[in-house]
């Protein structure tokens, strides 16, 4: 039964510059239906809905966004959907999100969820979301850790104590936040059995993590108390004129590896994936039996490990292996996977050299 105090806030304020050219800046990755039928942002606040209901969740985008979310979700309120004057990164987003629900709610406790993961088990995720629920309302930081499934650089780890076991529904603390390792690090990490990925998902009541931010960042802290109450006519306007003047910070830098009061659910196999790339999507659809994933009509002889997303038309791959073929009405792209993570730096070539266009 979810509690009425307990509130979820969807961060979608991303680019998915990597998922270019399908990801543009307004339809970006976590308005697009990468694997499935629905959308990511969908799904993402299709699973919560057993913990949190519409009525009280709060999505955070931008201006591009904000239009194409409110049609994909219109069972949550108009209002609950804002857009960002300026992206300031997930600090002075969050804090935002909490200065508007202690407004609202004086008790309020606050899950924060990326909108663009990909999560296949969601029963046995809510296992562990309502437990770190449990521990915010004590006055803890709770985060989930995703039990990895091979050495990984693109990710920060957190750090659990010595028989921490993956699985346990009981919080632990948290020993400390590692940065993105290098790769011998990372087999280190997995093989010590006590790492797991940080998602991104924080658990905290809203008065402790303003508490937080007038500790470890007091001039965002400062900026976003000088806010009237959400409900103040007057709002809208004074955030248009302050939130622009926050710090740009991660919520990981600013606060948690700050905080003594972290705690983590070691989580086990939740079915779990950030969806970073391309390459990524090729490993979570079926493939063929040379291992060849599509999102769309494709022929593919003596070609082994490929990618193809080009609706309307057919793609015949002949004598290759390992691509990424992704083609729209205005740009195409063709990639090896292993340098999917790459796709993100033609986006910013796009940018310096002003083909608004294709963005």
């Amino acid at each position: 039964m979810a509690k009425k105090n307990h509130y979820g806030l969807i961060l979608a304020g991303g680019r998915g510059t990597r998922f270019w050219p399908l990801s543009r800046r307004n339809r970006a990755k976590q308005v697009l239906s990468v694997v499935g039928e629905t959308t990511l942002i969908q799904a993402t606040a299709a699973r919560l809905s057993a913990v949190i209901p519409p009525e009280r969740l709060w999505v955070l985008t931008n201006s591009h966004l904000r239009a194409e979310i409110l049609r994909q979700l219109p069972h949550i309120p108009k209002a609950q959907i804002l857009a960002e004057p300026e992206q300031r990164n997930t600090a002075p987003a969050i804090g935002l999100a909490a200065h508007i629900l202690q407004s609202i709610d004086s008790d309020s406790v606050m899950g924060v969820f990326p909108s663009d993961h990909v999560i296949t088990k969601p029963r046995r995720y809510l296992q562990f979301v309502r437990p770190a629920f449990s521990a915010a309302e004590k006055g803890s930081i709770a985060v989930l850790g995703i039990a990895p499934r091979h050495p990984d650089t693109g990710f920060g780890y957190i750090e659990f104590p010595d028989g921490a076991a993956a699985g346990s529904l009981e919080p632990y603390p948290v020993v400390k936040f590692r940065e993105k390792p290098d790769l011998a690090t990372a087999r280190r990490f997995v093989k010590a059995g006590r790492f797991h990925w940080n998602a991104g998902m924080f658990f905290w009541r809203t008065d402790v993590l303003l508490s937080a931010l007038r500790r470890h960042l007091p001039k965002t802290a400062t900026i976003l108390s000088s806010l009237p109450g959400f409900s103040h006519r007057g709002f809208p306007q004074k955030l248009a004129q302050v939130f622009p003047l926050c710090e740009n910070i991660s919520i990981d830098f600013a606060v948690l590896e700050r905080a003594t009061n972290v705690v983590g659910l070691a989580c086990d196999d939740i079915g779990w994936s950030d969806v970073g790339s391309w390459d990524a999507v090729h490993e979570l659809l079926p493939r063929d039996g040379d291992g060849n994933a599509s999102r769309s009509d494709a022929l593919y002889s003596d070609s082994t490990g490929n990618y193809v997303d080009a609706r309307g038309k057919l793609v015949a791959l002949l004598g290759v292996r390992d691509l990424i073929v992704v083609d729209t009405p205005d740009a195409l792209l063709v990639a090896h996977r292993k340098r999917a993570q790459e796709v993100g730096a033609l986006v910013k070539t796009l940018e310096r050299k002003g083909r608004d266009d294709l963005l």
